[in-house]
């Protein structure tokens, strides 16, 4: 897939079915894009990743607070 430019400038192509590159996508999106990028993520996905994501402690809160106790 192409990203946005304003989430991701370093590379022209993403492969989403590469798991590496996928989390990384998402923590992307999650530090760069906009509410309408982070809608079109799978909430389960961010959730399951989120102990090993690499986000800012401000970005991790505020989704350890959406998700609650069952991060």
């Amino acid at each position: 897939m192409k990203p946005k430019r304003y989430i991701v400038w370093s590379k022209r192509e993403i492969d989403l079915e590469d798991s590496f590159q996928r989390k990384w996508y998402i923590e992307q999106v999650l530090s760069h894009g906009r509410s309408e990028d982070i809608r079109t993520l799978d909430y389960d996905e961010i959730k399951s990743l989120l102990p090993t994501m690499n986000i800012s402690k401000n970005i991790r809160r505020v989704w350890e607070n959406y998700f609650g106790d069952s991060v």
